[in-house]
């Protein structure tokens, strides 16, 4: 989901990248989990983070649209994105002690914050988010390992691939007045890359890059 606005309103002014320091550690958010109540519909799930939940949560997509996970259309394009419950609107991952319960699973989107991303020509840098984490006195720590993700240079050329993907989908989907033809798309694109369960054994791009691929083959098929 992109966010108008100018990174002086939202950041320090600053691009990091993978080997900077930057001023995010929160002491483990010590008896504070603000950012994980009232976010609404924004957490938005990719492929990776479904592949996480399936394969080490040992629940499938289905399962966990029952209780943990809701879907959401996004421009245009049905998304997942992690659902809030009770009247502290808090994620259905949050423990009785305020504890995330799959932080080794979390989302992306949760593993980066208070960091968010920047895209522009075909790549992303990583903005220092100074409106959201509450937490006072944050510590300087290295992107790469604030996020945490093994196979770094992988996972960002996915996140990549993934968001020019979903972008170019969109236009299309806004440009086109054929009903049928969007719904066919977001059957197809909800099929192959959130409910069709991945490999817990095989590497997960491998399996991302063969869907993309086939996901584009039929976009092309729909035009003939």
């Amino acid at each position: 989901m992109d966010r108008k606005v100018s990174l002086s309103e939202i950041s320090d002014g600053k691009l990091y990248g993978l080997n900077d320091m930057v001023k995010a550690g929160c002491n483990d958010c010590k008896g504070c989990s603000a950012c994980c109540k009232g976010m609404g519909k924004s957490i938005i799930l990719d492929p990776f983070d479904i592949f996480r939940f399936t394969t080490n949560l040992g629940k499938s997509f289905e399962e966990l649209l029952n209780d943990k996970i809701e879907l959401n259309i996004v421009d245009g394009v049905i998304l997942p994105n992690l659902k809030m419950v009770g009247e502290s609107e808090s994620c259905a991952f949050l423990n009785n002690e305020g504890r995330c319960s799959i932080h080794a699973n979390r989302p992306g989107i949760c593993r980066i914050f208070p960091l968010g991303r920047y895209y522009e020509d075909h790549a992303y840098q990583y903005i220092l988010q100074i409106h959201e984490c509450k937490y006072k006195n944050r510590s300087k720590v290295k992107v790469s390992k604030w996020i945490d993700t093994n196979d770094s240079k992988r996972n960002e050329q996915f996140i990549i691939d993934w968001h020019y993907f979903l972008k170019d989908l969109q236009e299309q989907i806004k440009k086109s007045a054929d009903s049928t033809w969007i719904r066919n798309i977001n059957l197809y694109l909800l099929n192959a890359f959130y409910q069709k369960p991945y490999v817990k054994d095989k590497d997960f791009y491998l399996q991302f890059e063969e869907r993309l691929e086939l996901m584009k083959s039929y976009l092309v098929s729909l035009e003939r």
